[in-house]
């Protein structure tokens, strides 16, 4: 094998494997920056983890089960440092919604979430999520959550059986709020003061310099690691009272109860499921979870990639979205053998991480062994941990998803988005999956509008019509550009001669060019001529090859117009 064969081999397997190109160049100072961040989000990501599967509608281990894999093959394949996979709001709500709070279902739904982004990294489909406008993501994140948000206050004031519908939650917690147990509430609300207390600590924290004295910079650290540990105290603050209650023999909380001890088993996921009424068939479960196949895996993408690109651009450094692609798909692939439900990006536990100084994905290792020690050795101190204590985790991490300021901002720079936003969000309380569609099919329109009405602008006003279409020229324009120049040119009397400037159009379809070739027809038949200036040459060699009748071309506007005024 010849030696640029090699070099190419080499290339695509650290294209592949970005871990070759760091790890020969990895340092001691790397490996201390490394590990203090993968402890500082290993401590954010176990209560989070605990408290998303509440959101998911699944047992609490199944936040924990979803925690570590992402670490560990996001090691090998990330392409970005600061990225950290794992359950997010984002996802538990959709999981909730499509896995039916069934485990069986949410682990197929991983597993063939994780096979859909494998095949499109695959075939490099990464661009579809281009078509997934901001607005609509904004619009969604918004009302996910209020979704979340108020779906975690019946675990706030301590109620029973309030269904998941987001309106007939609504109801019915407002109906039953007579029945609200006292010891949940006030351990809740104080849950959540003390937690946006420690977050406005640690957002008011200076940056640390070198030039500050030992004991300040001490003091920093410790202050700094208190607030960003902050979920994990509170935790196991309110762990700590309910455990005491329990031991003078009362209890006036709502308790996570028992868990299942000790780290998954490494098995197929479920590609049936028995219940009391037979088996639910593979098919079956599939037609289940329906919309969800294509919703969970591309916004799975979209978020993670999204945070992966905000990251990199932060912090001057550059990922390969495809990468990403594969990376996120294997995780949920391999994820689905140890009961994961689906998991993506978390922006909340990446800034932890981008602000420790991670400089590696190798700082996820440490947080993917953090979570399973705590699988193996700290199960059965969950049992304590009390529902209301992890609803104030939820509330107070989902808060900050809802930007009230995109109104004003998209208001001011482009009006028009404010529909597709404005639908998502309805929508989205009605069922998630029809308001993601619902948006999409405004900012396809709305995109879809300005490609079939494109600008034409008239340059010039003289004998000759100059007319350049501004915005290229597509299938579905050709009925606009038809119109406008018989308007312009045909319907004056005399018919004006006319040059067609293609400066911007730099591909035309079989229908664009049919519908210029009975443009030139019929100005053959009105006495005039139509030419066509400033031709791009793929555009000039698919016109040449339609053998248009009539067809002129000129590489100027000066020699079209000399052309015209003296035939």
């Amino acid at each position: 094998m010849t030696e640029r064969a090699w070099r190419y081999i080499l290339g695509m397997v650290q294209k592949r494997l970005p871990i070759l190109e760091w790890l020969p160049h990895y340092s001691l100072k790397w490996l201390q920056l490394d590990s203090i961040a993968g402890l500082t989000v290993g401590l954010t990501v176990v209560p989070q983890a605990l408290a998303y599967a509440e959101v998911a509608g699944l047992p609490v281990q199944y936040g924990l089960y979803s925690s570590f894999m992402g670490c560990f093959v996001y090691f090998f394949l990330g392409t970005s440092r600061d990225v950290t996979l794992g359950p997010t709001a984002i996802m538990s709500l959709l999981v909730s919604f499509y896995a039916l709070h069934q485990p069986t279902y949410a682990v197929l739904l991983t597993f063939l979430s994780g096979c859909i982004q494998l095949a499109m990294g695959i075939l490099h489909l990464d661009f579809l999520l281009e078509f997934i406008s901001y607005p609509v993501i904004k619009g969604f994140t918004s009302a996910a959550s209020i979704t979340i948000g108020f779906g975690q206050i019946k675990n706030l004031l301590g109620l029973h059986d309030i269904p998941q519908q987001f309106f007939f939650q609504v109801y019915y917690t407002f109906l039953k709020v007579g029945q609200t147990r006292l010891g949940d509430t006030i351990l809740g609300l104080v849950c959540i003061v003390l937690l946006l207390l420690l977050k406005a600590m640690r957002d008011q924290v200076p940056p640390l310099h070198q030039q500050m004295p030992r004991c300040v910079r001490l003091s920093h650290i410790i202050v700094w690691s208190i607030t960003t540990a902050r979920n994990a105290l509170v935790i196991l603050f309110a762990g700590l009272i309910a455990y005491s209650f329990q031991v003078m023999g009362s209890q006036p909380f709502l308790l996570t109860g028992k868990t299942a001890e000790g780290l998954p088993p490494f098995q197929l996921p479920p590609f049936s499921e028995a219940t009391s009424n037979g088996t639910v068939s593979f098919i079956q479960m599939v037609q289940d979870m329906g919309a969800g196949l294509a919703v969970v895996p591309l916004m799975a993408l979209l978020e993670s990639i999204t945070i992966a690109k905000t990251f990199a651009s932060q912090n001057s450094y550059h990922i390969d979205s495809n990468q990403e692609l594969l990376a996120i798909g294997l995780t949920n692939l391999l994820g689905s053998f140890v009961s994961s439900y689906p998991v993506t990006g978390s922006f909340g536990r990446t800034a932890v991480n981008a602000q420790t100084g991670v400089c590696t994905p190798a700082g996820g290792l440490v947080t993917g062994v953090l979570v399973m020690l705590s699988l193996a050795y700290l199960t059965p101190l969950f049992y304590y941990i009390p529902k209301a204590a992890l609803a104030a985790v939820i509330i107070t991490a989902v808060a900050p998803l809802f930007d009230a300021k995109i109104l004003w901002t998209v208001w001011r720079v482009k009006r028009l988005d404010l529909v597709p936003m404005c639908v998502t969000f309805l929508f989205c309380f009605w069922e998630v999956q029809y308001g993601i569609l619902a948006g999409i099919l405004v900012s396809g329109m709305l995109l879809l509008y300005h490609v079939a009405r494109p600008q034409i602008q008239q340059i010039s006003k003289g004998p000759v019509l100059v007319l350049r279409p501004i915005s290229g020229l597509h299938f579905p324009a050709v009925e606009t550009l038809w119109k406008t120049v018989y308007n312009q040119a045909l319907s004056a009397s005399p018919p004006r001669c006319t040059i067609l400037d293609c400066t911007h159009i730099c591909n035309v379809d079989y229908t664009v060019m049919t519908g210029l070739g009975e443009l030139l027809e019929e100005f053959q038949n009105h006495g005039a001529s139509l030419v066509f200036a400033k031709l791009q040459a793929p555009v000039l060699f698919d016109l040449l090859s339609a053998d248009l009748k009539g067809f002129q071309h000129f590489s100027t506007l000066e020699e079209a117009e000399k052309y015209l005024s003296e035939e």
